[in-house]
């Protein structure tokens, strides 16, 4: 009697593990449904779109992104190095040329240069009769002509500015 009984045990033992295993592949099968729903929405959009086409779509996106920045790049450095060469800085040095004329600061020497000190010095020499005016090309601050301390008065200021 004893095998018979421990043979019933076995069996009912197999039994609730069958069951229970039964009970644990529902539990994951619902799961998993739900999981498969919530997978085909993403796939599929709520609207009909695919993620996957709309990931493609924003790699490209990406991608084209990425070679206009990196053309604008280009131009901005192109534009950059133009700047430098631009005479953008201006200063302005007035004096009286004749200081024993009166005390007016009728003469003046501007400078027009670009970042590398290159541009020239333009002298405007004024006198009772008449105003004399000299152009001297300036070649990294300084010239090939002989430049009076006004002038150079002028291209410092104008190399000093930011």
């Amino acid at each position: 009697m004893m095998d018979v009984s421990l043979e019933m045990w076995l069996m009912i033992g197999a039994l609730g593990i069958a069951i229970i295993s039964l009970l644990l592949v529902i539990i994951v099968w619902a799961k998993m449904s739900g999981m498969r729903k919530k997978y085909k929405a993403l796939l599929n959009g709520t609207s009909g779109e695919n993620i996957e086409e709309l990931l493609i779509g924003i790699q490209q996106q990406l991608s084209t992104q990425i070679e206009q920045g990196s053309l604008l790049k280009n131009d901005v450095t192109q534009i950059q190095q133009a700047m430098k060469l631009m005479k953008s800085k201006v200063n302005i040095h007035r004096y009286s040329a004749f200081g024993d004329i009166g005390s007016s600061d009728l003469s003046f020497s501007i400078s027009i240069l670009d970042d590398m000190a290159n541009g020239v010095v333009l002298t405007g020499i004024h006198s009772r009769e008449q105003t004399y005016i000299y152009a001297k090309p300036i070649q990294n601050g300084v010239s090939t002509y002989t430049l009076s301390p006004e002038e150079k008065e002028a291209i410092n200021r104008t190399m000093q500015q930011g």
